[in-house]
């Protein structure tokens, strides 16, 4: 008798969508929870190369917290592509301009570097305020 390992199909992932309060969270813990989610780690059905995930919304980006002295010390880094043209930001500056970007970047970090890591990337919607504009997917709300 022939035993075959279940291998999940994109379409058997019905994608349900969840809400993640950022308020009085630390970034990395936070991120890996989120990623997990994303990636569909927490389902049985979880294939490595297929999209088993879910939707995730974060509010409250702007009250997420650092340890240590990393508001400070962490540095995010970009280039233009042009000569001299790399430019530095700090975390705490970072928090007043754009707060969603820390989130962003912190899971992205822990995504794969590929397409599906693109496609799941695209599911992460992240809002510094405590509003967002996806009642109508009615989120359920994830408890860290």
């Amino acid at each position: 008798m022939k035993k075959y390992t279940y291998s999940a199909k994109a379409a058997d992932n019905p994608g349900k969508w969840y809400l993640i309060d950022a308020k009085g969270a630390v970034l990395g813990r936070l991120a890996t929870r989120i990623a997990s989610q994303l990636r569909g780690k927490h389902n049985p059905m979880y294939t490595p190369h297929v999209d088993t995930g879910d939707s995730v919304v974060v509010i409250n980006a702007e009250k997420i917290k650092l340890t240590g002295r990393k508001w400070q010390q962490k540095v995010y880094y970009r280039h233009s592509g042009y000569i001299g043209g790399l430019k530095e930001i700090t975390a705490g500056k970072l928090l007043e301009k754009r707060p969603e970007d820390i989130i962003r970047l912190a899971v992205k970090g822990m995504l794969p570097k590929n397409r599906l890591g693109r496609k799941l990337f695209k599911k992460l919607k992240v809002y510094a305020g405590d509003t967002h504009p996806h009642e109508a997917q009615n989120p359920e709300t994830l408890v860290l």
